[in-house]
């Protein structure tokens, strides 16, 4: 097993001290003015959650292109640990890792290298239901985390771009919103091509203030202080390494769930509709806004399938899985939750317009790949 450089930093409860960035490779802070790198390979990344799913799969992109990755993580979640390793792995000494939590702003600031090019905050806490049961720790993971992020952003390396992986569910639960039904599916009767970035912001569910208090202070950072940030809000990402539950990543989770005999419960009718990404597509689209930083400084994007990449969660997702596995998938029911849109669809034209982007990868096919990979890799699923 390939042993990974670590600087290794207790978590809260242990009130120890910062990295010191001098344990890093490449880290000259006080070597004169700091060169940043943004249009060739080789380039210094730092990545929060970086062993989380989206942030491995970012990292795996830039190591593979040869560039130099710091992953700030506390582990915390189920699977990080084994992404971590599948990236040491495949990639070796370009990769550095600091367990770390974005909530300690001493130990962040030390591990964010001066001459970062690029800064992805990924690291969160990521379920509607947690942020219910315990409103406090998801405040201090998203919006004091997220507070921490840029500010050590704007101490250290303020040249860095600063992605920040926001969520739809800065627009609440949109109740006013007209649609229509379907036996398959609900459907927006006065947004056909989907909710722009226009949209007032409605934070429902303390997730959707935390996560939207972070993305306000993301954008102003830009505003006041001049840092390149991006706000991406996301809608649902799905695709390798994503080790879905029932509270968060549900295309995954029902592909493992299905895949390996699991209970799977369905809250509301099964019609609610989400337009899906697939990873490789979110990951695109970062390194399209990072080329075209001159416009997309400073500004928010909807990510996600758009009209063309919409499923409904079971009514349309169900006969899909059945037809993979061959059989018929049982189901629980049971009554809506808190914040639960019933629809929600991107309008991706500001970024297909400003950053030439738009997904490839179809949700049929996105599907597909992820039942092979899930079907590949039991042991991640296996206790």
């Amino acid at each position: 097993m390939y042993r990974l450089p670590m600087v290794l930093v207790a978590g809260l409860s242990d009130r120890t001290t910062s990295v010191n960035p001098t344990d890093f490779i490449g880290f000259h802070p006080g070597a004169g003015q700091i060169t940043i790198r943004e249009d060739v390979n080789n380039m210094e990344i730092f990545i929060t959650g970086g062993a989380g799913f989206i942030g491995s799969n970012l990292a795996d992109h830039h190591l593979g292109r040869g560039d130099r990755v710091t992953i700030l993580d506390n582990l915390s979640r189920r699977g990080s640990d084994c992404n971590l390793e599948w990236l040491a792995e495949r990639h070796g000494d370009n990769l550095r890792f600091v367990r770390a939590d974005i909530r300690d702003y001493e130990a962040l600031r030390g591990a964010l290298p001066p001459n970062a090019a690029r800064v992805y905050h990924m690291a969160g806490q990521v379920a509607v239901t947690t942020s219910v049961t315990d409103p406090r720790d998801d405040f201090e993971i998203n919006a004091l985390g997220t507070f921490n992020v840029v500010e050590a952003v704007r101490a250290v390396a303020p040249e860095a771009i600063l992605f920040y992986a926001s969520t739809n569910k800065v627009y609440g639960g949109m109740e006013d919103i007209r649609t229509a039904e379907s036996k398959d599916r609900h459907r927006f009767l006065d947004f056909p091509d989907g909710i722009p970035e226009s949209y007032p912001l409605d934070f429902h569910s303390p997730y959707g203030c935390s996560k939207g208090c972070g993305d306000q202070y993301v954008r102003d950072y830009s505003r006041t202080y001049g840092l390149r940030t991006v706000v991406m809000r996301q809608s649902c990402i799905y695709g390798t390494r994503q080790l879905g539950v029932e509270d968060q990543g549900w295309v995954a989770h029902f592909c493992i769930a299905a895949r390996y005999g699991r209970p799977i419960t369905i809250y509301g009718d099964g019609r609610q509709v989400r337009d899906v990404l697939w990873i490789d597509d979110l990951v695109a689209a970062y390194g399209s806004a990072a080329e075209r930083i001159d416009i997309a400084s400073g500004q928010i994007y909807n990510l996600g399938g758009g009209p063309d990449n919409t499923m409904s969660i079971w009514a349309e997702f169900g006969p899909i899985l059945s037809q993979l596995a061959g059989r018929d998938i049982p189901v629980a029911r049971a009554d809506w939750r808190v914040g639960d849109q019933r629809v929600f669809v991107s309008d991706i034209h500001k970024a297909e317009r400003e950053l030439g982007w738009r997904p490839r990868v179809s949700v049929r096919d996105g599907i597909e790949r992820l039942w092979r990979w899930v079907g590949d890799n039991p042991q991640l699923f296996h206790p």
